[in-house]
């Protein structure tokens, strides 16, 4: 940003010239990946996911043509064939914990809900990762029948092949930071599977970066009669519910009631989506989850993960949650009929690019804190990340912005004063850049200084 000063009537007028948030450096790799998705691999695994008839958590464990052992089995054997032509870059395995019917309504019995992990370690930061998740599960229209069929085409045969095709193209490529590509089951159930994996993660002490929860991405058609193949949703928090009473009361002051690290990521996804993929429509929620409903991404959430979820614009309720049948004309069930690859590809391309970007990047500066109160400008200051890095951005937006608007590279410093910016009209926060251009998340400040 370029300040210039010119004296009228005895004060000073200053213009800035700003450059755009997204005025961002582009990487040509990142296009690669994008081109690399295949539809009509996607197509395959869906068709493949959707023909074990039901994927139920409580259905048949042990027939390889039918119910969910038969779908987490499929899915391992895939990623152990993606790990073998990458020189086994993935580490492939299964994680379980058991459910009893004291758990919940929805558990008729005793069984293991199988998760299935597969993760591509990075070269740097090995502890930091950054997750995509899929839905193994499915249902029909009663979420305790775990012998009738419930194809489950997009919900969510459609986020797990995405999923597994995710991995296909990002394995070809090496990372500083840690990707896992991640099925989940027992969602109907209670959101089960994800509460065993964010548990795990909080007790193997992994460093999360964000969490993609991927809960169907191939539909295009909405049961308001919309058809609709760019937007999507990305469905953010706005701040962690394990925030402290401190913070929350800070908050009053400085503001933040929709900066928390969930809303971070999901304005990240926006902006690179932007960037490489203008063709696609992303829509920023402000909620947790769809009005009164919920997905794996909140298990993260509750243990204080940054987490979103990225889905269809437009559902239709018609071909979710619904045995397969024929009432007055109108067809109902999950069927792969239903599901639009294409959609589908461009959707997973997203989960990709993003993925990418921020595994890449360098981590994001730590103790952010933000100083001005009545001055003509704004200060911050942080903790340097360690190793090399190009230096620190600044981004600015207005308070009623959903985005942020305006950056500043500042170099490599620990702290930079904004000339001319007044702390009461923006809010602020900062990223961390490395060499190549890759940007950390953005900080929000946790304090203030003078």
């Amino acid at each position: 940003m370029k300040l210039s000063q010119f004296a009228i009537g005895g004060a000073f007028l200053f213009i800035s010239s700003i450059a755009p948030a997204n005025a961002q450096q582009t990487d040509s790799k990142i296009y690669d990946i994008i081109n690399n998705v295949s539809s009509q691999r996607i197509e395959k695994d869906i068709r493949t996911l959707a023909g074990f008839g039901t994927r139920n958590t409580f259905s048949d464990t042990v027939s390889n043509t039918r119910g969910i052992g038969a779908a987490r089995r499929f899915i391992k054997s895939e990623f152990d064939n993606i790990s073998k032509d990458c020189s086994n870059c993935l580490d492939v395995k299964y994680q379980r914990d058991l459910v009893k019917p004291s758990d919940g309504d929805r558990i008729p019995m005793e069984a293991y809900i199988t998760n299935v992990v597969a993760i591509q370690k990075g070269t740097k930061y090995p502890n930091r990762y950054i997750i995509m998740s899929g839905d193994i599960d499915s249902r029909n229209s009663d979420v305790m029948d775990y012998k009738g069929d419930a194809p489950g085409a997009n919900d969510n045969a459609s986020g797990m092949a995405g999923t597994m095709e995710a991995a296909r193209v990002l394995s070809k490529y090496k990372f500083e930071n840690s990707i896992i590509y991640l099925g989940l089951s027992g969602e109907e159930q209670g959101l089960f599977g994800g509460k065993s994996m964010a548990a795990y993660a909080k007790e193997k002490g992994w460093d999360i970066i964000g969490v993609f929860n991927n809960d169907m991405i191939g539909n295009i058609e909405g049961v308001d009669g919309v058809i609709d193949n760019r937007s999507f949703r990305i469905f953010s928090e706005p701040v962690p519910p394990t925030e402290t009473e401190r913070e929350r009361n800070m908050r009053r002051f400085y503001g933040g009631e929709v900066d928390g690290i969930s809303r971070q990521l999901a304005r990240f996804v926006y902006t690179t989506t932007k960037t490489y993929m203008p063709e696609m429509n992303p829509m920023l929620i402000y909620r947790l989850d769809r009005f009164g409903r919920g997905g794996h991404h909140r298990s993260f959430n509750d243990l204080g993960y940054a987490g979103i979820r990225i889905m269809e614009a437009h559902e239709n309720y018609n071909r979710q949650h619904q045995n397969i049948r024929t009432e007055n004309g109108i067809k109902y069930g999950d069927v792969v009929e239903g599901v639009n690859f294409d959609y589908a590809a461009k959707m997973t391309a997203v989960n990709a690019i993003n993925m990418a970007a921020i595994a890449w990047a360098p981590p994001a500066p730590k103790d952010v804190e933000i100083g001005g109160i009545v001055e003509p400008s704004t200060k911050l200051r942080w903790k340097q990340v360690d190793g090399e890095i190009a230096g620190y951005k600044i981004y600015w937006r207005d308070t009623t912005s959903p985005i942020w608007q305006y950056s500043r590279f500042v170099g490599d410093v620990s702290e930079f004063t904004l000339e001319g910016i007044v702390i009461d009209n923006f809010l602020f926060g900062v990223a961390a850049v490395d060499k190549e251009g890759h940007e950390s998340l953005v900080v929000f400040p946790s304090g203030t200084y003078r």
